[in-house]
């Protein structure tokens, strides 16, 4: 039986000594972790200076499992924040003078 690798996103640390897995965000705003299954697929959607390191699932689930997350995204179409409304307001500015105020009090030191 073939291996399954999946191609994960990390991230190193300043001196290059650390790696870390990284983590996404679904939609309603749990968190999950993204795995591809090429560096092609992992280039395409992330660039090309985005580090990943080849694990397999169970391992990958080992490593998330500790930190709460059980949601894993192998190939995701769409990394980006979710569709809101438009604005209510008119996006054109009204122009208003500003109201009138009265000038601020003026401190005195008394001497002793």
């Amino acid at each position: 039986m073939a291996r399954v690798v999946w191609h994960v996103p990390v991230t190193a640390s300043g001196t290059g000594s650390t790696t870390a897995l990284r983590l996404f965000r679904l939609r309603d705003g749990r968190r999950c972790a993204v795995g591809f299954s090429s560096p092609e697929a992992l280039v395409a959607l992330l660039g090309p200076d985005q580090a990943h390191a080849e694990l397999g699932e169970p391992a990958l689930r080992d490593l998330t499992a500790p930190l709460g997350i059980d949601t894993l995204v192998l190939d995701p179409r769409l990394v980006a924040p979710s569709v809101t409304a438009p604005p209510a307001t008119p996006l054109t500015p009204t122009l208003t003078a500003p109201a009138p105020t009265a000038p601020a009090p003026t401190a005195r030191l008394q001497r002793r």
